[in-house]
């Protein structure tokens, strides 16, 4: 396997059996949003590439549940911090869940490794590369004479997005801990961490020095990334991970997302009207280093690539069926697929997630398999297995066909289509086509079709 390397730019292999992944999560004061699901079903991906190699994976994904941007929410909302980000954590997970995203080995919270982030800070201050201001303590970068390799900028190009006190000794230098008497005891003064110095502490005592893969968007590249990295470097003396992966902005008609521009379209919105899987395929369906520019005509494509899938497990008659199981999540497990669909798939995502290969060999299968449907010449049992082991792998197609069909359709208005169905019925059975005719008509100015088969009538939603 091989994986790009943020730090030394270019491909570098990987075949350990065990791998220790840090995503960097949320911070949890509002919905998630595309450039969140974007990050999230990408390193998904490389994770079940691990998985379905035979590597077990340990995979931690934080929480920020203690921030500037939390606490003016709070304001806003005069609810208490606890209430507050509880809402965002439980939104954050239902729409994750709904695109397929493993639950973590790991879920850390911010506020649960405070004891272990005024530690580094303690130690950093001890080597002498802290100094403090009225309104914090700072790392002093200049200290580090590795800063900006991670990034590769220069002191020039230095413009943090969160500090800007015209005290610092240096434009790139960062706050460790703010001042706040609303909050935490420390030995340096009573407050509150500040956002770089969280995940290192937390990698710290998941992972003791032995992390292999940092993941994040581009975005956080700089300043966090390069922020983490320099910590470790001067606190502990050592690498803060093996790899740095980064997937590519999320862009809205060619725009860089953002909240000020108005484009920050909600995961939860997109999924009132698109299924999730056809949501996550959408997100996945661009290298995970690129940019992806968001919009909704690729998006309904995307819909009817997945429609494939599904006609393929409808004539297969396949079930819903589980994701991997909880051995694998919390790094017990380890399996090797073998089908000849599965090997294919892998052969592209070990090359640094190929994924535009890796979705023509299963948009390939789904063609052959329903030729040889048609020839009456498949062996189904097979063809359910690599069906199978490609959504494991891809996190794809899990769902029972028929109800997969109905996405949309409230429960109320399913037991109107069955009534209507069975007086239907009732009419052909007296002959009376003309009403028979009629429901269907009325059935499909409500946008449901019906199919007679030998097994009855199957209803689904139109997707014209």
């Amino acid at each position: 396997m091989q994986f790009f390397d943020s730090v030394k730019k270019e491909k570098l292999s990987f075949d350990k059996e065990e791998a220790n992944i840090y995503l960097c999560g949320p911070t949890v004061y509002d919905n998630a949003h595309l450039g969140h699901g974007r990050s999230s079903v990408c390193f998904d991906l490389l994770r079940r590439t691990l998985l379905a190699n035979g590597v077990k994976v340990k995979f931690a994904r934080n929480y920020t549940d203690i921030d500037d941007k939390i606490l003016k929410k709070m304001n806003e909302t005069k609810q208490s911090l606890e209430e507050l980000t509880q809402i965002y954590t439980n939104a954050y997970e239902s729409d994750m869940r709904a695109l397929n995203v493993l639950e973590p080995t790991f879920k850390p919270f911010a506020t649960h490794y405070i004891k272990e982030m005024i530690s580094l800070i303690e130690i950093l201050q001890k080597k002498g590369f802290t100094y403090t201001l009225e309104d914090g303590v700072y790392l002093d970068t200049s200290k580090d004479k590795a800063y900006f390799s991670l990034s590769h900028r220069n002191s020039d190009e230095t413009r943090s997005r969160l500090e800007k006190e015209v005290a610092k000794k240096n434009e790139s230098d960062f706050v460790l801990w703010k001042f706040d008497d609303e909050f935490y005891e420390a030995p340096f003064g009573k407050g509150r961490p500040g956002w770089h110095s969280e995940c290192v502490a937390m990698i710290e005592a998941l992972f003791k020095k032995e992390l292999d893969m940092h993941c994040g968007g581009i975005d956080l590249l700089f300043p966090h990334h390069e922020n983490e990295a320099c910590q470790c470097r001067l606190a502990q003396n050592t690498d803060l991970a093996s790899f740095w992966l980064h997937n590519g902005f999320v862009k809205i008609e060619g725009e860089k997302m953002s909240k000020s521009l108005n484009n920050s379209f909600f995961i939860k919105d997109i999924l009132k009207e698109f299924q999730g899987e056809v949501l996550r395929l959408y997100l996945l369906s661009s290298h995970y280093r690129a940019h992806f520019d968001f919009n909704i005509e690729d998006l309904k494509a995307a819909k009817k690539r997945l429609d494939k899938l599904y006609r393929l497990k409808q004539r297969l008659e396949m079930s819903e069926f589980s994701d991997f199981e909880e051995e694998f999540l919390k790094g017990e497990k380890s399996l090797k697929f073998q089908s000849a669909l599965a090997l294919n798939l892998l052969k592209a995502l070990n090359d640094d997630l190929n994924i535009s290969l890796a979705l023509s060999f299963l948009d390939e299968f789904v063609s052959e398999a329903n030729l040889s449907l048609d020839s009456k010449k498949a062996d189904k049992n097979a063809l359910i297995i690599q069906l199978k082991e490609a959504s494991f792998i891809l996190g794809l197609g899990f769902l029972n066909a028929s109800e997969y069909f109905k996405f949309g359709v409230s429960e109320a208005l399913k037991k109107e289509i069955e009534a209507k169905i069975a007086l239907r019925a009732e009419a052909k059975k007296a002959k009376n086509y003309a009403l028979a005719d009629e429901i269907r008509n009325e059935l499909l100015a409500q946008n449901i079709i019906l199919m007679d088969t030998a097994k009855g009538v199957i209803w689904e939603v139109s997707s014209e």
